[in-house]
């Protein structure tokens, strides 16, 4: 599915499976399963009562954290990056909040016109550091955009380079890929998201959450452990600049 098709109903769950890639300067793999939302941002979901611990989406956990709304959150980045035209519908892909606890690495929106053409794609990064950046992309008909690292990440990589960044709007598969490269040519490491579409009703909820308890929680302890391994190969941790200036997240 191309960036400009048509996206499949919402709210959804993608059972999904995470993968990262580092080639240099040492050889190392990833391996997480886990489920995400893709929703309507004027349209979230309100699972029953007794689900509501299992899937929050609270404003505090996107953008600055101020805003009233996610929407509202988005609105300001783009207003303050002059997009005025992705007034019609919004789709995101995200964790919820599960258990009182979320991190999430990626949140992408897919903005589009009140005519439902696509208008630009935000990504919202997250680190382990409590840090926030969004980076704001004009994807190609397949979903591809290249955009400069602005924001440290991993404590093993520098902030240098750029991204190169497939991100096709979601339909019965997910498909994203994001890649950095560096001035010298090299493509040293690649994190790739693929998933299938499940329903989000209240079944398709509760087999999702048990199969992956606690799963925003399972996340952050992933990617700590993760870490630690590489730290232990050898990997020397770089130094954490200054977080850049969070331009219009509110």
């Amino acid at each position: 599915m191309t960036y400009a098709e048509a996206a499949p109903a919402t709210p959804a769950l993608y059972t999904c499976e995470v993968a990262h890639t580092r080639v240099r300067p040492v050889h190392h793999r990833l391996r997480h399963r886990t489920y995400l939302w893709f929703v309507d941002l004027d349209a979230l979901p309100s699972p029953p009562r007794l689900l509501r611990p299992l899937a929050r989406f609270d404003a505090r956990d996107h953008f600055g954290g101020r805003a009233p709304t996610i929407r509202a959150g988005l609105d300001a980045y783009l207003a303050s990056h002059g997009v005025r035209d992705a007034d019609g519908r919004v789709l995101m892909l995200t964790h919820a909040r599960v258990l009182g606890h979320v991190f999430n690495p990626l949140t992408l929106y897919w903005c589009h016109d009140r005519a439902d053409r696509p208008v630009c794609v935000v990504a919202e990064v997250h680190n382990t550091y409590g840090g926030r950046h969004c980076y704001l992309l004009r994807p190609d008909a397949d979903g591809r955009a290249d955009v400069a690292k602005e924001f440290y990440v991993s404590p093993f990589f520098d902030v240098e380079g750029s991204y190169r960044m497939r991100l096709p709007l979601p339909g019965e598969r997910l498909d994203l890929t994001v890649q950095l490269r560096l001035g010298d040519g090299s493509r040293p490491f690649t994190a790739t998201v693929r998933g299938r579409h499940r329903p989000a009703g209240t079944r398709g909820l509760l087999t999702a959450a048990l199969r992956h308890p606690w799963s925003t929680a399972a996340v952050s302890i992933g990617i700590r452990l993760h870490g630690i391994r590489l730290y232990l190969k050898g990997l020397p941790v770089r130094p954490r600049p200054a977080a850049p200036t969070r331009e219009g997240m509110l």
